[in-house]
């Protein structure tokens, strides 16, 4: 049997200030760097073989954090890169709902039908990052496998996982800092938690949030 332990980065300015990251290269802030923390501390009592994540140093710091515990490394994979939102990346939800309402409004009722302007739709993200993990899943005959990724990337693969198509994307919530595990064994994909933020609560610096 394989686990995978599905980690969202901990939280930057731009989370705290509901504004799109895509691929800007936003650094974890206080709130998040003990986010980091306290996901590897968890996570310490358990051993993970492999820490894959994202090359975005928010990622990239998190996964730090949860493969310091386990004394290996970190694997930057590009495959789980977050969404490129293109022309919306440094906007604020405020700003892109004024500059393009109708776009908004159709990523919120219809998100596997948007493209973003300049950027990525779903279904790009679906292509690259679950070829990825299944391949992942397929080398290790056995073991725990961590995945350190971003709201969008995570969503996507969850819902695969699940035989959800992209219009599932606004069922699944995942916080920053939250964790989701599957078990892979044969053809048999198990979740078995899902947006697991238990662990945070020593942070008190504000309140979660799926942005």
């Amino acid at each position: 049997m394989v686990e995978i332990v599905l980690i969202r980065h901990g939280e930057t300015d731009w989370n705290k200030n509901e504004v799109f990251r895509g691929r800007a290269d936003v650094e974890l802030n206080e709130t998040g760097l003990r986010q980091a923390e306290l996901v590897g501390k968890h996570l310490s009592g358990e051993k993970i073989d492999l820490v894959y994540s994202s090359p975005l140093k928010r990622a990239v710091k998190t996964a730090e954090a949860v493969a310091r515990f386990q004394k290996i490394g970190v694997n930057v994979v590009e495959n789980l890169i977050d969404f490129d939102y293109g022309d919306w990346q440094g906007l604020t939800s405020a700003e892109v709902t004024e500059k393009y309402p109708e776009l908004y409004q159709d990523w919120l009722d219809t998100p596997e039908q948007v493209r973003m302007p300049g950027g990525e739709s779903l279904e790009n993200v679906l292509n690259r990052a679950m070829p990825f993990v299944e391949d992942a899943v397929m080398r290790r005959g056995g073991g725990k496998i961590a995945l350190v990724s971003h709201r969008v990337v995570l969503k996507v693969i969850i819902c695969a996982l699940l035989g959800l198509d992209n219009s599932h994307f606004w069922n699944i919530k995942l916080d920053n800092g939250a964790i989701a595990r599957f078990t892979f064994e044969g053809q048999d994909v198990v979740l078995v938690s899902h947006n697991d933020t238990s662990y945070l609560k020593a942070n008190k610096n504000g309140k979660l949030k799926d942005f």
